[in-house]
């Protein structure tokens, strides 16, 4: 029954590890200020990061700037598996992720070149995360062998940009997204048949990589100087990727245990509005909504190029994955206070709600739906300017039943970073 229930979990993770900036391994904003605002950054925009926030916000640069982000993304997954009855020679499972380190970063120049246009480029991590388990904890699921268990994904864009000035009220912007994907991946292949015979497979490993384009929009008001509002668009992305998969008993049998493989995965809409507001000198709060279109994410389907192999994921079902991804709209607030004339404090809060269904869920991209605190402190020393941040990001632990068993999957995540700002 155990053996039933986390075949069946691994084996839907051959699709679900390609889509990097899934709820829980999304990098949710790039830039310590921002950060440290909650991510609640569409309505400012004004500093280095507006590549990713708003573009438009970078008409209002009038001087050269350059910055630099780095993040160190550091989650920690929990998985337990429990039984209503007690079963002879079946055994529960009491998981937790090594600690791994997933480093997210952004850099960014700008430079006017007429009255009203500045012209930027970005590139940085919008998605990237992983998980590492040791296969020892799942090994009585797994006839005894102890294999692997981890992913590791990364997206980089490269995106030039323009923003234009139309008025002293009014900037638009923009980008075109160039998006290099990557990702490996290693887990058990789970029981396949082979002439008369089930057998295990063996160990599964997965490396791709992929190009995909896209491009984001954005506008930025002020109708009054204490008042700002931005709108983002972020159009669609589909990365197509291509790689190599091997699976280590197949050679046993007879058949290549290696098979090159394609797959498109869409990264989807986002569009995000927001607002920031100075009720007084030394203080500005902002507030975001960000919506995106997981619901795009209907199904994904895997080429394997190998005919052997195409036969063998065809006949256990690995070859398409129905994921049922729903539409989610996130809410963010943020604060940042002026100490002094070289300090400022942040905080801020969002609401990340998972966009998985249950029947989706599996160790190796766990969705949860997060509550997430950040703090962060800005000190100004001339034309530099130096952020440093902390964000938790709390998972709310999600239950499935299944065959007599409950799984129960946790998740959390520490984000410290540092950001680094000139202008000249």
């Amino acid at each position: 029954m155990t053996r039933r229930i986390l075949i069946a979990a691994f084996a839907g993770i051959f699709a679900l590890t390609s889509i990097a900036s899934g709820n829980g391994f999304n990098l949710n904003g790039l830039g310590t200020r921002a950060q440290g605002m909650g991510g609640a950054f569409v309505g400012v925009a004004d500093d280095f990061s507006a590549v990713f926030w708003n573009p438009a916000g970078a008409a209002g640069f009038r001087q050269q700037l350059f910055g630099f982000y780095a993040a160190d993304l550091i989650p920690k997954a929990t998985y337990r598996l429990r039984y209503e009855i007690s079963i002879p020679e079946v055994y529960p499972i009491d998981a937790r992720t090594q600690t791994s380190h997933y480093l997210g970063f952004l850099g960014g120049y700008y430079r006017q070149v007429g009255p009203k246009i500045v012209l930027g480029l970005g590139i940085g991590t919008p998605s990237g995360l992983g998980t590492t388990w040791d296969g020892g904890d799942f090994v009585t699921t797994m006839g005894g062998t102890a294999y692997e268990l981890s992913s590791k994904i990364a997206v980089f864009s490269f995106s030039p940009l323009i923003a234009v000035k139309l008025s002293d009220r009014l900037s638009v912007g923009a980008t075109v997204n160039i998006n290099r994907g990557n990702f490996n991946l290693k887990m058990p292949g789970g029981y396949g048949d082979l002439g008369e015979a089930t057998v295990d497979l063996g160990q599964y490993e997965e490396n791709m990589n992929g190009w995909g384009i896209g491009a984001t929009f954005g506008v930025l008001a002020k109708p009054i100087d204490t008042l700002s509002i931005g709108l983002t668009v972020r159009t669609p992305s589909t990365v197509s990727f291509n790689g190599l998969a091997r699976m280590s008993n197949l050679s046993f049998y007879g058949l290549p245990d290696t098979s090159d493989l394609k797959r498109k995965i869409t990264w989807p809409l986002w569009i995000a509005g927001g607002v920031s507001f100075r009720p007084v000198e030394r203080l500005l709060l902002s507030a975001d909504i960000h919506w995106t279109e997981w619901s795009k994410l209907d199904r994904i389907t895997t080429e394997y190029l190998d005919s052997a192999w195409a036969g063998l994921m065809e006949a256990g079902g690995a070859d398409v994955r129905v994921l049922d991804w729903a539409d989610k709209t996130q809410l963010r607030l943020g604060a940042e206070y002026t100490l002094d004339a070289t300090t400022v404090l942040r905080a801020g809060y969002y609401n990340d709600p998972a966009p998985a269904p249950d029947t989706t869920l599996n160790v190796l991209l766990p969705s949860h739906t997060f509550n997430a605190l950040a703090l962060g402190v800005g000190k100004t020393i001339g034309d530099l300017q130096l952020d440093f941040g902390l964000e938790y990001l709390a998972g709310k632990d999600r239950i499935r039943y299944a065959d007599g068993g409950i799984e129960t999957y946790g998740l959390s995540i520490v984000v410290p970073s540092v950001s680094v700002q000139y202008r000249f």
